[in-house]
């Protein structure tokens, strides 16, 4: 078992003590949720989480908030900025949020390091540890940021969901095989608040195995990219409960295409049951997508603790 492996599997008593560590916002502007790679994939979930709790919000790319943030939203003085870092010193994550503060915008650092850069650039800091062994690949502070966001928008995370998603990550792990693993082409399905989780997977296993994959709302898959299905693809469907029948018609087209489907809390080659609602699927499906894409690298001889040109911070001179 590598570092990366361990800290995927270890993570889960990082979660119960950030259970209630921060309570909902209060402040009524626009949410924007800014950050980088994961941390902006993470940003795409909460925001859609937060438009359902009955916040306003969107999600940017660190860079785009701070180049071009007129684009987005235009009234400084009435937004909330949710900078999200797991290291809090990503340098385009920290410049928008200190912008964002010099422009008049009341920012919150969500990070797990509570001594960093975008800590000393907020006014609000929400943050919990993570596994300290983590490196490049970030996989424990994911899920803890995610949950942190969560709590933010007045999502209550009850204790039974940390259950949840152990329960779910080993039953994919137990599943696999190599007809799964073995193939070429993956794809990631997700919809609402699973789009930016599918988007996260996505993410995972191209940094880890270096397999070219790509996520989809589900039922866009249609429109163009399903020229590209055949006997060497593999789909990960997230099944969003408000959507399931149509999804599920979606994944029947694709395995009489010669897809294998995993079905993520519905119907697929390997079905597996998620027993939350859509308000808590993202976080309880998230570790389930990250020992996939460790298993996917295991199965190429690829070591996931040193990724091909990748470092854990991403910072510009």
């Amino acid at each position: 078992m590598n570092t990366t492996e361990k800290v995927i599997i270890e993570q889960f008593p990082f979660w119960e003590k950030a259970l209630g560590s921060n309570t909902a916002t209060d402040r009524n502007e626009i949410l924007v949720y800014v950050g980088c790679g994961t941390s902006y994939y993470l940003a795409m979930s909460l925001a859609a989480y937060a438009n359902a709790a009955g916040h306003k919000a969107i999600a940017v790319p660190g860079a785009e908030w701070l180049n071009r943030p007129s684009f987005f939203w235009a009234d400084w003085k009435n937004t909330h900025v949710v900078a999200i870092s797991r290291s809090g010193e990503t340098t385009e994550t920290v410049a928008a949020a200190k912008k964002s503060r010099e422009n008049g915008a009341f920012v919150t650092a969500l990070t797990v390091e509570a001594e960093s850069s975008i800590a000393k650039h907020c006014d609000q800091l929400v943050a919990s540890p993570t596994h300290a062994e983590e490196g490049i690949v970030m996989t424990a502070s994911a899920s803890l940021m995610l949950l942190l966001g969560m709590q933010m928008i007045g999502q209550a995370i009850p204790q039974s969901a940390i259950a949840s998603a152990r329960k779910l990550a080993d039953a994919l792990d137990a599943s696999l095989t190599k007809h799964v693993l073995d193939r070429s082409h993956f794809v990631y399905l997700g919809g609402g608040p699973l789009f930016g989780i599918a988007s996260e997977g996505a993410l995972k296993l191209m940094e880890m195995s270096q397999v070219m994959t790509q996520p989809f709302h589900p039922l866009e898959y249609r429109h163009g990219p399903i020229s590209l299905v055949d006997e060497k693809t593999a789909a990960v469907m997230l099944y969003s409960t408000d959507q399931k029948a149509a999804e599920a018609t979606l994944v029947e087209e694709l395995r009489e295409k010669g897809a294998i489907v995993i079905g993520v809390g519905g119907p697929g080659d390997i079905e597996l049951p998620v027993d939350v609602d859509l308000s808590l699927a993202a976080l309880v499906i998230l570790p389930a997508l990250q020992i996939f894409g460790e298993r996917v690298a295991q199965a190429r001889g690829i070591d996931t603790v040193s990724p091909r040109h990748l470092t854990k911070v991403v910072t510009l001179a």
